[in-house]
C-alpha cells in the first residue's frame, strides 16, 4: 500500500480545480493520478476535508461483536461447541453468518481458548511396544 500524500498537495490540488483547472489538468500539472485528483475534489466538495481517511484497520469486527453477549453465552453452555457448530447456530438462531476463521479470530481478540487437560487427552503409545508378528515364510 502506498504512502499518503500530503496535505499540502492536496489543497494546491483542489485549488487549482476551484481556480478553473479541469481534474485532469491539476492531476497533470501536480503529478498525480487522474483519478486520485477526482476523488480529491469530490471529497473536498462533499465533506469540505483535506485531511486523508485513515489506511488498513480493522472495518468489519463490529458485526461479529454486535453478537459478543451471545456467542460467549453459547462457549458458557457447551464448553466443547466448535467452531462450525458455533458459526451454524449463529446462522440458524440470529440469522448472523460468519465463517469459523472470523469466530477464531473473535475468540483469539477476547483471549478465549480451549485448554486440554490430562483427563482429555488421547491415549498415547506405550513405552515399550512389542514386536510386530512374525510374517510366517512358507518355501515354494
Amino acid at each position: 500500500m502506498g504512502k499518503t500524500l500530503s496535505v499540502d498537495l492536496r489543497s494546491r490540488v483542489i485549488a487549482a480545480v476551484e481556480g478553473g483547472l479541469s481534474c485532469h489538468a491539476a492531476a497533470a500539472q501536480f503529478q498525480i493520478g487522474i483519478a486520485t485528483a477526482v476523488r480529491w475534489v469530490s471529497v473536498f466538495r462533499k465533506t469540505g476535508a483535506l485531511a486523508p481517511m485513515p489506511k488498513g484497520g480493522d472495518t468489519r469486527s463490529h458485526r461479529i461483536e454486535a453478537h459478543r453477549t451471545v456467542i460467549l453465552t453459547m462457549i458458557e453452555a457447551q464448553k466443547d461447541i466448535t467452531l462450525v457448530e458455533l458459526s451454524e447456530l449463529l446462522r440458524r438462531e440470529h440469522g448472523a453468518s460468519f465463517a469459523p476463521s472470523t469466530l477464531w479470530r473473535f475468540l483469539e481478540r477476547h483471549a478465549i481458548s480451549f485448554k486440554k487437560n490430562g483427563t482429555r487427552q488421547r491415549a498415547g503409545a506405550p513405552r515399550r511396544r512389542s514386536p510386530a508378528p512374525r510374517v510366517v515364510q512358507s518355501s515354494a
